[in-house]
């Protein structure tokens, strides 16, 4: 099978014009028409994660946050950016990432946070339809669901904490009434914050959020903040689904680096 048709299942899943418009997502480097030995996933692609799928004899790695994201004028070795690119040229590894496109698409990253946290009836916030091609695609920002039962704010919370399985978990004042709507956004998604309080959610879900964001939502919204990258850390699972699902046979590795840079202490 072509490294093109791995591709084109996942830009079925998340079509590329579903990304923001300061996106990047798509192809980053390499040749598609070359036949794929195996595939990586990863959140972030680092020459650790390259060198890993070179030991593995992979030469398509599939990233959920994009390689490039602004145009190089040089491609030495003075960024991690530039020589991460030199070293998937060097061993030919096609680097391939889904972002926003995979965040707003339906099924994407929020309905994955949303079923690792158990909701039912989940939804798109802010939902929008989309022409690709021939096809209308459901997409949009975020998604509102429903715990199976009302549970107060810290058993909400330490729910949270197990299924993502943090060190630490930030939030605002527990709420003093049960939780039972919950609104997601993975990664960065504080802009979605006014929606769920319009959405009458009682407690958001998001990787990162402002300072000063967090400011006059004390018993309106239990406000609960993972961290960016285990908000995403399930994306490789539907990168996983996607593309067994057109390649059963195909080799497929979760990588094994942890790409989070942020540490806790």
């Amino acid at each position: 099978m072509k490294i093109q048709e791995i591709i084109c299942a996942l830009e079925r899943f998340a079509p590329l014009p579903l990304q923001e418009s300061y996106d990047n997502a798509g192809l980053q480097c390499g040749l598609t028409t070359a036949e794929v030995s195996g595939a990586l996933l990863c959140l972030d692609v680092t020459e650790e994660v390259l060198q890993e799928a070179i030991d593995l004899g992979c030469n398509l790695v599939v990233s959920h946050h994009p390689l490039l994201f602004h145009g190089l004028k040089t491609v030495t070795d003075a960024t991690l950016v530039e020589r991460c690119l030199r070293l998937a040229i060097q061993n030919d590894i096609c680097i391939y990432s889904a972002h926003t496109n995979l965040d707003n698409a339906e099924d994407g990253v929020n309905f994955r946070i949303a079923e690792k946290l158990g909701l039912i009836d989940v939804q798109f916030i802010c939902p929008r339809t989309l022409t690709v091609g021939t096809r209308t695609v459901r997409c949009g920002s975020g998604v509102l669901g429903y715990l199976p039962a009302p549970e107060d704010s810290l058993a909400f919370l330490q729910r949270v904490k197990q299924a993502f399985g943090v060190e630490a978990l930030r939030h605002n004042q527990l709420l003093e009434r049960n939780i039972q709507s919950v609104a997601i956004c993975g990664g960065a998604g504080d802009f979605l914050l006014p929606d769920a309080i319009r959405a009458e959610a009682d407690a958001f879900l998001t990787g990162e959020m402002h300072y000063h964001v967090w400011f006059g939502h004390e018993q309106q919204i239990q406000i609960a903040v993972l961290g960016h990258y285990e908000s995403e850390q399930f994306t490789r699972e539907i990168f996983e689904q996607v593309i067994l699902g057109v390649a059963p046979s195909l080799p497929v590795y979760h990588t094994t680096v942890c790409t989070n840079p942020i540490m806790v202490l």
